[in-house]
């Protein structure tokens, strides 16, 4: 997929319209300024997804999902950030423009169009097959319909069979003017020593494999024969266009789905994917029998932060796939495992079972990860210390790796419990194995710089004196990701206090990304009042307390917003007056025309050009002021980063509406038209909450100092004298912030 310029990405979001974008999917009803309508991210009987089109963003106020057009296709089609341009691109006629290709370029982009067209036709070709023909009737439809699949699953899947004939594919393909360099190259057909072409899937039945997008890109074969000499299953190998620890079988069908329960139900092979949907349940995916890789588990968070993991009661197959596990762990995820009755896979269970009862009996019996490991692992250990001190340091290695520090601690509480072994030793392990593991992650860090520097080293010794430099290609990502959450410099800060800060941390963000551009009323030294934007206003305030985001999400997100605050703001709001100045003359000349046909004497005129301009300035006023509003919003909602997005779809979004009964009578004061005073409160109650945490440290620290130690007053002292200051800096805050406390939505 090529780079889209800056230039045509922001054509695309200025002409994207939200009503128009979701109009294409949900009915709409007008409702005041805006529009409601039946979410279409989750079941619902009363309409309760909001679009505005003066903010140009939608809002489903039960789930929480909406956000820009942009986003709303891309959690609505699950679309990458690029693709969901492509979309809107498409829909509004606006032209992309390739970038210039070199021949390999080329070359690359020809090949792959040519093998993603064979594939097309080979998946067309085993379908008819399967459908169609005698063979394909008597033996691959007969072995479908025996493990009770119907055509609609059939149809849904592109299932097909490969015929006994070695060249029939082969043959069809050439007659029909494909290519056979692309045969061989997808794997489609194989060449021999002699240098015959022959189908690699004869006699097979076809699982075509999809991208997420719906294009095919491999294929799995299954043999019917009984013949152990015979493999069972076939796949394709990886070729220009596929990797296969980058697919995941049956997510281009799962998506949707997926994204509406927001939890993904990860099964092995493909029959327990295509059974379990024909049983209703439809947020199913496989990983088709290999071990769980980075690309695939990505490739799931982009979904959900929600995965159960179904095994059989086979205890060696679950023991030898627990490890894999530890990767989605790593990732983020909220992992649970599903223990199916003995006997049955999840195919035959669906088969059994209708979509009700999978239903039930995944809320019953589904449970976490770490504590079905850990009680897996513990069968058949018996009395055995060292065979249990095994399993606490397996079971501790799958908890270290959780980079969530709350979630961390939960399990490690549960262990400890199930186990019965101390916290603190619990902690220690872990402490431990993520101390090991930065370790080993800092000095491969510094392998590669090494070799990476070797090479550039060696590079420019081979490079010719003459020779111009080489400038890095311009890298573009749809997804730009964030590293893993460092060490808080506050590394005694609790699991408790860390969410108490981030109550606070996320308010203080709300604000900069809902009105960071506004302008904030402050006073210099003289007294004298000046404008500044309330996003200068927070870095300040920031940096003069040298205050971070203990959330490493938000951090990155407060960076993207000062990135954006600089990034051609001004020449905008230039434009933005001009225009607002070019409305306000033409309300005056309309206004000037419209007094002067209806008034009868000069003091009416008089009374009614002074209103008149009055409202024309108040008007052109609200014009410039909303543009610095929405200034921010439209960006961080439109973003490519997806950390960014989803945090600005969380925040920006008003989360409640009030009713007309509420409005009609009585004047509601809107927080942007009281930033002084929200801004700095917000802040302070940040600060005071920080100084809060740090006090409770040094009330532990005190109770934990020995008194028979060398010291022990001096330590004291100086404790007790670091709790006083601390006391009476939160009693400033006090004073500063009043009784009235905002509360950190």
């Amino acid at each position: 997929m090529k780079k889209i310029d800056h230039e045509t990405v922001q054509r695309i979001l200025d002409t994207a319209q939200i009503v128009d974008v979701v109009s294409d999917f949900v009915t709409l009803k007008r409702r005041g300024s805006g529009y409601i309508g039946l979410c279409p991210f989750h079941n619902e009987r009363t309409p309760s997804f909001s679009v505005s089109p003066a903010k140009g963003i939608c809002k489903c106020f039960s789930c929480g999902k909406g956000g820009s057009p942009v986003n709303f296709i891309m959690e609505l089609e699950q679309l990458s950030f690029g693709e969901a341009l492509r979309y809107l691109a498409n829909k509004y006629n606006i032209e992309i423009p390739e970038t210039e290709m070199t021949e390999e370029e080329q070359q690359a982009e020809n090949d792959r169009g040519a093998m993603f067209a064979i594939n097309e036709f080979a998946a067309k070709h085993f379908s008819h097959n399967l459908l169609d023909t005698d063979d394909g009737r008597a033996i691959g439809l007969s072995y479908f319909k025996q493990r009770g699949i119907s055509e609609r699953m059939i149809k849904r899947f592109y299932l097909g069979y490969a015929l006994e004939n070695r060249n029939d594919l082969c043959m069809t393909a050439l007659k029909r003017g494909f290519n056979e360099k692309y045969l061989i190259d997808t794997g489609l057909c194989i060449r021999n020593e002699r240098g015959d072409v022959y189908d690699r899937f004869k006699g097979r039945v076809i699982y075509p494999v999809q991208t997420v997008s719906g294009k095919i890109v491999a294929f799995g074969g299954r043999t019917l024969r009984s013949d152990k000499t015979v493999a069972k299953y076939v796949n394709s190998p990886e070729s220009l266009i596929y990797k296969k620890n980058l697919q995941l079988y049956g997510l281009y069908q799962a998506k949707q789905a997926i994204a509406k329960n927001n939890k993904c139900i990860l099964v092995e092979g493909y029959m327990d994917v295509i059974s379990m949907h024909q049983s209703g349940i439809e947020n199913v995916v496989a990983s088709s029998g290999t071990s769980l890789t980075d690309g695939q588990i990505r490739l799931i968070h982009r979904f959900t932060d929600n995965v159960t993991v179904v095994y059989d009661s086979d205890p060696a197959g679950i023991k030898a796939s627990l490890r894999g596990i530890d990767m989605l762990l790593a990732e983020g995820l909220d992992i649970k495992v599903l223990l199916l009755p003995e006997g049955d896979d999840p195919d035959s269970f669906a088969q059994n079972h209708s979509a009700a009862e999978v239903e039930s009996y995944i809320a019953e019996h589904e449970t976490d990860f770490i504590t079905f490991k850990t009680k897996i692992l513990l069968e058949g250990t018996g009395n055995d210390p060292m065979a249990r001190a095994r399993v606490i340091n397996d079971v501790v290695t799958s908890i270290s790796v959780i980079p969530d520090n709350v979630a961390r601690d939960a399990y490690i509480r549960e262990c400890g419990r199930i186990l019965g072994v101390s916290e603190n030793v619990l902690n220690l392990q872990v402490a431990k194995f993520i101390a090991q593991r930065l370790e080993n992650e800092a000095k491969e860090r510094v392998k590669a710089k090494n070799r990476a520097e070797l090479q550039a080293s060696l590079a420019a010794e081979q490079q010719p004196d003459n020779a111009e430099a080489v400038q890095p290609a311009d890298i573009s990502s749809d997804v730009v990701g964030i590293a893993q959450q460092s060490l808080d410099k506050k590394s005694s800060v609790s699991g408790l206090q860390l969410r108490k800060l981030r109550l606070f941390e996320r308010q203080v963000m709300r604000y900069l990304m809902k009105y960071g551009m506004m302008d904030f009323n402050a006073v210099d030294a003289d007294g004298n009042e000046f404008a500044i934007p309330v996003i200068d206003v927070i870095s300040n305030e920031l940096a003069i307390d040298d205050i971070d985001f203990s959330d490493a999400e938000l951090r990155h997100a407060y960076e993207a917003c000062v990135a954006l605050a600089h990034e051609g703001f001004d020449r905008e709001l230039t434009a933005a007056m001009n225009e607002a100045e070019a409305i306000y003359q033409e309300a005056l000349r309309a206004g000037h025309e419209e007094i002067s046909r209806n008034a009868s004497d000069m003091a009416t005129i008089q009374a009614n050009e002074l209103v008149m301009q009055e409202k024309a300035e108040h008007d052109r006023e609200e014009y410039v002021k909303e543009f610095k509003k929405l200034y921010l919003q439209k960006r961080l909602l439109s973003s490519a980063d997806d950390v960014v997005r989803r945090i600005a779809n969380e925040l920006v979004p008003d989360k409640y509406v009030l009713s007309k009964v509420h409005t009609k009578y009585a004047t509601v004061e809107k927080d942007e038209d009281r930033l002084g005073d929200i801004i700095p409160r917000a802040i302070a109650e940040w600060k005071d909450a920080i100084l809060g945490c740090r006090l409770d440290e040094l009330k532990a620290q005190i109770a934990a100092l020995d008194v028979n130690a060398d010291g022990y007053d001096a330590q004291l002292s100086s404790l007790l004298q670091q709790t006083a200051e601390i006391i009476g800096l939160r009693k400033q805050f006090a004073v500063f912030m009043g009784e009235r406390v905002i509360s950190p939505r």
